[in-house]
């Protein structure tokens, strides 16, 4: 059995309004073509729905137990029209989004809050990945969007189209009572000749280090790698050594027994940057995103070339 939409708001209408020709009017169908439509639903769903006599018709017990069922399946059919509209115009969906911990430490909260008080059905999936994967991971689409420090990752299966997203500062965090917790600036050379608690062997932090260390031709004393920033100002805190991160998500482990030292380098200074396979193949939805991370104000502008 296929039940027709059409005959379904007309049947509506009609016990709505009390008459085959009103609801017909209301529907912008002629009278005699209502009619035709009501008796096939009637034959289709093998039970009458009016009882007709000169006085006109009634509707019987059956058609408001169909009036119930039907005012459900037609706010059903809106509800999904309503919301492919919605996805089209990039205020329903999904979007995946990798990103690095710097981002996701420094930046992202609030900038995802705002995202999604103004877009409450956008459901966005964060993962958290070295910048490295977090690049990997969108040529590969296993990401939509990804936030990463910019730089150069290798050859991607897919080129990947980059744009500017924020810039941050890395430090040196010192325990409280270190040598160097007096001065207020340092560069590499004074933090290698003590142990260092270092990111992640793939992270770019630890990529810088080794270029810096490389650079200033001295090694690198590294006691211990962690994967997060919390644990790298704990063990800092300890006495276990000292560690590079961004100034922004130093701060929010002011409470510990640390010290928070500018580097005097000119790596120091980074930018992040938000990466794409291609801003045309991008989602409304996730364009949108995009368009919010990045301060633009028009989305569409954001499909323009790659």
């Amino acid at each position: 059995m296929r039940l027709d939409p059409v005959s379904l708001r007309l049947f509506v209408a009609a016990m709505e309004t009390g008459a085959i020709a009103r609801a017909a009017a209301r529907e912008h169908i002629v009278a005699s073509a209502a009619s035709r439509r009501l008796a096939e639903l009637e034959s289709q769903l093998g039970v009458a729905l009016f009882t007709r006599g000169n006085r006109g018709m009634a509707p019987t017990p059956a058609a408001f137990e169909l009036l119930h069922l039907a005012r459900g399946v037609l706010n059903e059919l809106d509800g999904i029209a309503q919301q492919m509209r919605e996805h089209g115009a990039g205020l329903r969906g999904h979007v995946r989004l990798a990103a690095n911990i710097s981002a996701i430490t420094q930046f992202l909260p609030t900038d995802l809050a705002r995202f999604m008080a103004l877009h409450p059905q956008v459901d966005v999936r964060l993962q958290e990945l070295i910048s490295s994967a977090v690049a990997r991971a969108v040529a590969e689409n296993a990401a939509d969007i990804g936030i990463l420090s910019d730089s150069h990752y290798g050859e991607q299966p897919t080129p990947l189209t980059l744009l500017p997203y924020r810039q941050d500062e890395l430090v040196l965090v010192v325990p409280a009572g270190h040598t160097l917790a007096r001065r207020r600036r340092v560069q590499l050379r004074d933090a290698m000749a003590f142990d260092l608690i270092g990111m992640h062997p793939g992270s770019a932090i630890h990529q810088l280090l080794q270029r810096g260390a490389a650079e200033a031709g001295r090694p690198l004393r590294l006691r211990m790698h962690v994967t997060g920033y919390d644990a790298l100002c704990l063990m800092v805190a300890a006495g276990l050594g000292v560690g590079v991160m961004p100034r922004g998500s130093a701060a929010l482990y002011a409470h510990l027994a640390i010290r928070v030292l500018t580097l005097d380098e000119p790596w120091a200074q980074r930018r992040l940057a938000l990466c794409v396979r291609s801003m045309p193949a991008l989602t409304p939805v996730a364009r949108q995103l995009v368009a919010h991370l990045t301060n633009t104000e028009n989305p569409s502008l954001l499909g323009r070339g790659r």
